[in-house]
């Protein structure tokens, strides 16, 4: 058997770690237990989803400040967390329903002995990008192999989190260019708003990051576009995936329809409203940004409600954590959509 790498900063030792001790817990404690069980495959009770903060998620938000999730007849608690693995751990543990999160996590759940399960991707497209200072005059990963190439004795800093989607778009691009981490100086963050802070401030040079925070780099920073997800692993392939676990979602169906529900016309209402959106969104404070820059970042979204997630893109990522020992091979298929066809048959 494969051994796991043990060089893994927070993001990945607490998720293995952590999850898998909650793991008994989850099961024995979880308000999703049979006794709870309404005859109709609701949830009985209030609904909690973890989350993150980019613009994938903004479809939650909005779903959640234009009622459609009380249209739906769900009641739903927003629970934000700064880092994937404490979202990933609340999941576990049962102390919320459905989590948003990298697509990345719930493989290293599944791994951990915990059954989580993809039930959708979360919304939105191009939303991972690898950006740099605009000082280097560098504008794609090509361009930047050339500039270590020919700069051999400078060493330039990345930001990203270990074990997330932000670490193998960086893996993958940078092999396809013939590079590796070692020709770089690899900064291991654990908060995505530092990481952030970090490139504002001019501490690295490239960072693996996510709109609209990356939009407010490019507009107000100077900052390079030099890929996306959607350019490394093809179109569809997720930032985040939209979990629940797997008793839940054998449970609850009726919940998880109606929650997708929710889901797919919020994510329409940001492609033919994108004004009214940042409206509804400035309301909750969800996004410490400019509002013309989450305009800027919505406006220029691929106009498509697409939640259906691409799962040959995802895989390519997760072969690539296999390779870096993350994690063992899967054995089962962890993405389950069968619900969410039904939803965009019946809503398109």
């Amino acid at each position: 058997m494969k051994a796991v790498n043990k060089f893994v900063p927070a993001i990945v030792i607490f998720t293995i770690v952590a999850i898998g001790v909650i793991a008994f817990s989850s099961k024995q404690m979880s308000p999703s237990d049979t006794t709870m069980k309404g005859n109709d495959g609701l949830y009985p009770g209030k609904i909690k989803v973890g989350h993150l903060v980019a613009l994938d998620m903004a479809p939650l938000f909005v779903a959640k400040e234009a009622g459609f999730f009380e249209d739906e007849g769900l009641d739903v608690d927003l629970a934000f967390f700064s880092n994937p693995g404490d979202n990933n751990a609340a999941l576990a543990g049962g102390s919320v329903q459905f989590n948003i999160n990298p697509f990345t996590l719930p493989y290293f759940g599944e791994n951990s002995g915990v059954p989580m399960r993809i039930i959708s991707t979360a919304g939105g497209l191009e939303i991972i990008q690898v950006v740099m200072q605009g000082q280097y005059e560098v504008e794609t990963i090509k361009q930047l192999a050339e500039w270590v190439k020919n700069n051999p004795n400078q060493t330039l800093k990345v930001g990203t989190l270990r074990g997330d989607t932000l670490d193998m778009i960086l893996y993958r691009s940078f092999a396809e260019a013939g590079l590796t981490y070692d020709d770089f100086e690899m900064i291991w963050f654990n908060d995505l708003l530092a990481m952030v802070e970090s490139f504002r401030t001019g501490d690295i040079a490239i960072l693996s990051h996510i709109k609209p925070y990356t939009t407010d780099l490019i507009v107000n920073y100077d900052a390079k576009v030099l890929t996306n997800n959607d350019e490394v692993w093809g179109k569809g392939t997720p930032n985040t995936t939209i979990v629940v676990l797997e008793d839940f979602l054998a449970q609850y169906p009726e919940t998880v329809r109606r929650y997708l529900r929710a889901t797919y016309k919020g994510f329409e209402l940001i492609v033919n409203n994108p004004e009214q959106a940042v409206e509804l969104l400035t309301g909750g404070n969800y996004y410490k940004i400019d509002n013309d820059v989450l305009l800027y970042a919505l406006k220029n979204q691929p106009k498509e409600v697409l939640l259906h997630p691409n799962v040959d893109g995802m895989m390519m990522a997760i072969q690539d954590m296999v390779q870096q020992n993350y994690i063992e091979q899967p054995q089962q298929n962890i993405v389950k959509t069968d619900i969410l066809d039904a939803v965009v048959r019946e809503l398109q």
